[in-house]
């Protein structure tokens, strides 16, 4: 049950909603955003080594039979389906706001008034994308530099910074194409998506094909991502809106999943698995894409029922919630966990926390740790949101 101030902050929130706010899309950035920071908090490891090191391990690299719990938490597509779309939104209301007051949910095409105002959006939005990166850097800059002058090995220093930045990576990637929406609604959503994943399939064929270099993958850094932003503005401007296209979507994504896995020898895991030759997400593959193109179908199927969920008060308010913080959520959650585990450092072998996962049971032990690392991200959330409100004060 509420309390009477909980209660309060609902009645708020749902009275602050303008009526045409598409519930349904936030619910689906709430999910995608849940999933990336639950997937990440059970699979990131941190295993303690001789001489004081420490690397960086996955229960998927002792147990690959636990690849479908990937399947279920790696929700980078969503993300970038649902960016897309709030992008082509967002730069129709600043074009012409009374034409998209009036249209409420419904979605038609961003005409040119929308994209006159490109520069001016592009700034706004790269100040709300970026503005948190900042304190997030300097911080593990402290933290690093700290560990360096207590004699810590480089390999520890390393397994606990790069996976707390590693968000930066593919919010770098969001914000590009974010800057580039503007220019990217002159193109038509459909066939732009099937070029990109056109380019991803002649890179993974040169890469595993033809032994190609490995560097070449990181081009699919940014085309692999531009098919579900492709897929979400697309669908801001009145397409892929059909049932028949979302099953066909969800269908054809997931047949092609099977196929690259089964006969063509991509990971089963879509997330990074230490010591793995290839990953599907770092950088992304022919199969990742595949995952993804069946994740968007999904969530163009389930963002009806969604919609109606949320118009229960309660279940609302938390959505809205997690949506105002997105990028922080985003940002901080593996910094939540490795701070953690950084601190447990002095108590040896923790379960769960700074033990192997080389067990099924390694999975409850790491779920105690959860509230901890939840506990954490809302201390970084205040400390973050209150560092931002006194930025936008003095600017």
């Amino acid at each position: 049950m509420l309390d009477l101030a909980g209660r309060r902050t609902v009645a708020r929130i749902e009275a602050m909603t303008p009526p045409g706010r598409d519930r349904g899309v936030d619910a689906l950035r709430a999910l995608a955003i849940a999933g990336v920071v639950l997937g990440h908090w059970l699979v990131t490891a941190w295993v303690p080594g001789p001489g004081g090191t420490v690397s960086v391990s996955s229960p998927l690299a002792f147990m690959p039979e636990l690849a479908p719990l990937s399947w279920v938490l790696q929700t980078l597509a969503v993300f970038f389906f649902v960016g897309g779309y709030a992008a082509a939104r967002s730069l129709r209301a600043a074009g012409d706001p009374a034409r998209a007051r009036a249209a409420g949910p419904a979605r038609a095409r961003t005409d040119g008034p929308a994209r006159a105002v490109g520069p001016a959006w592009v700034r706004a939005r790269m100040g709300r994308l970026l503005r948190p990166v900042v304190p997030l850097v300097l911080v593990w800059a402290g933290i690093a530099a700290g560990l360096a002058l207590h004699g810590a090995p480089y390999t520890t220093i390393r397994a606990l910074a790069l996976p707390a930045l590693g968000p930066i990576w593919f919010l770098a990637v969001f914000a590009a194409l974010t800057a580039a929406a503007p220019l990217l609604l002159r193109l038509r959503p459909g066939v732009t998506a099937a070029s990109a994943a056109a380019v991803v399939l002649i890179v993974d064929a040169i890469r595993f094909g033809l032994d190609g270099p490995a560097w070449l993958g990181w081009v699919n850094l940014a085309a692999g991502w531009l098919v579900p932003y492709m897929l979400g503005l697309g669908w801001a401007e009145g397409g892929f809106a059909s049932r028949r296209t979302a099953v066909a979507l969800l269908a054809g994504g997931l047949a092609g999943t099977a196929v690259l896995v089964a006969g063509f020898g991509y990971p089963a895991s879509m997330v990074g698995v230490p010591g793995a030759e290839v990953s599907n997400l770092s950088p992304p593959t022919l199969a990742a894409v595949a995952f993804g193109t069946a994740q968007v179908g999904l969530a163009l199927l389930v963002r009806g029922p969604l919609e109606r969920l949320m118009r229960r008060p309660r279940l609302w308010a938390v959505v809205a919630l997690v949506n105002l913080s997105a990028m922080t959520i985003f940002l901080w959650h593996l910094t939540a966990a490795a701070v953690t585990a950084l601190a447990a450092l002095r108590f040896g072998a923790v379960p769960g926390l700074l033990t192997p996962p080389a067990r099924l049971g390694w999975l409850p032990d790491r779920l105690v740790w959860l509230p901890v690392f939840a506990a954490l991200l809302a201390l970084a959330w205040t400390v973050t949101r209150r560092l931002n409100d006194r930025v936008s004060r003095s600017t």
